[in-house]
């Protein structure tokens, strides 16, 4: 679509908020204290970094290396396989769920093995079946970590054993893993899951992740690991209302409550704000595009109260063409697109479509006019030009 936009204008964010005063998000660091070496917070919507500390830092991770072990096996499909386990599998150190050679258990099991009670076998009988051989597997985990943009980690090994000196990552690297791996379904619900029955060996686990077991009530998920070398490393995420958040430490003698504070940090601190609603764009009365132009989904995004004073919304839009006033079929889908900033840098984008045929506005249920009226009657409002 080459055409010139025509900017209908930017618009300042009005946010109303029962709220208590918040600290910006510079302040994130004077008021976390973590024990881990390395650490990282982000929204597991956006992905932005809401706290850091050498989050870029390479370093040993131990066994949140299952994590990707877990993500490639869900994504080859053949979760209802027929593992034969083997000697090389038995034969890992560390964690188990007491494989046997020979053994055949379905891959579903041994991820919920693996990501469960962090079985060093499960990995290895993982690897060999999904990558065809053990180096197989390892090239196909450094081959996402790189599509995914983890451009700090090096996999030597789908469990994290200290059998390798260059395996490594960083908190930021797997930050953006996670994120990656709760896009998966299955990957939530194994990662998620506190008590698992085995169906193709005997064995009813426990989940070693203290958070979700009983320790944080908004915990939702993810691994912990431990080696000599690498010593205490967790990944956890949360939920509370629409929020969710995504936690890692590496070499943290204090994990479980550093995760807590992290998460009771941005709970406390932060909130999503519906930046825009979804249907029609009430600033374009008066134009070629009124009562005809939408957006098709909501736009929100999490911020502290300092922050929502930095969001604008710009606006653009195709000039029309004289010949859309009697053929309204030329007239293209996307006819424009509204762009999010928060402090001048761009946090979303969306297209802005022409009612038609084939695009029709989006109807608001009985809850969003009611949120919409709310809205409205205490003077808040989504944008105003």
């Amino acid at each position: 679509m080459n055409m010139p936009y025509l900017k209908i204008g930017t618009a300042v964010l009005l946010l109303f908020t029962l709220l208590l005063p918040f600290p910006s998000q510079a302040q994130a660091g004077k008021a976390l204290s973590v024990s881990a070496r390395s650490a990282i917070l982000i929204d597991g919507q956006s992905g932005r970094v809401l706290f850091g500390k050498d989050e870029h830092e390479k370093r040993r991770i131990a066994s949140i290396t299952k994590i990707m072990t877990a993500v490639l096996a869900i994504e080859s499909g053949k979760m209802k396989d027929t593992v034969k386990i083997s000697k090389r599998a038995i034969q890992a150190e560390g964690s188990s769920i007491y494989l046997k050679e020979g053994q055949k258990v379905s891959l579903e099991d041994l991820t919920y093995g693996l990501m469960l009670r962090s079985g060093n076998d499960a990995a290895v009988a993982i690897a060999e079946h999904v990558g065809g051989s053990l180096e197989g597997f390892i090239f196909m985990m450094n081959q996402k970590a790189s599509e995914l943009g983890m451009e700090q980690t090096n996999f030597q090994n789908p469990h994290g054993l200290d059998d390798h000196k260059n395996h490594y990552s960083t908190a930021r690297d797997m930050a953006i893993l996670t994120k990656y791996a709760m896009e998966h379904e299955q990957y939530q619900k194994i990662a998620g899951t506190a008590f698992y029955k085995a169906k193709t060996i005997e064995g009813y686990w426990k989940n070693k992740n203290k958070l979700l077991t009983g320790l944080y009530r908004y915990s939702t998920g993810g691994k912990t690991g431990y080696t000599k070398l690498a010593k205490r490393t967790l990944v956890s995420t949360a939920a509370k209302g629409d929020a969710s958040l995504i936690a890692v430490t590496i070499n943290a003698p204090d994990d479980w409550n550093d995760h807590i504070s992290m998460f009771e940090y941005a709970f406390t601190h932060y909130k999503t704000y519906v930046l825009a609603e979804k249907g029609r764009l009430a600033s374009l009365k008066g134009t070629f595009y009124e009562k005809k132009a939408f957006i098709k989904r909501d736009v929100d995004y999490f911020l502290n109260k300092e922050e929502k004073k930095l969001v604008k919304i710009e606006t653009e839009m195709l000039t029309p063409k004289k010949k859309w006033k009697k053929n309204t079929e030329a007239i293209p889908d996307v006819v424009g697109k509204m762009t999010f900033l928060l402090d001048d840098r761009v946090i979303e984008e969306v297209p802005v479509f022409y009612e038609n045929k084939r695009n029709q506005m989006p109807q608001k249920g009985f809850r969003e006019m009611f949120k919409s009226v709310f809205q409205s009657s205490i003077g808040g409002s989504s944008w105003s030009i």
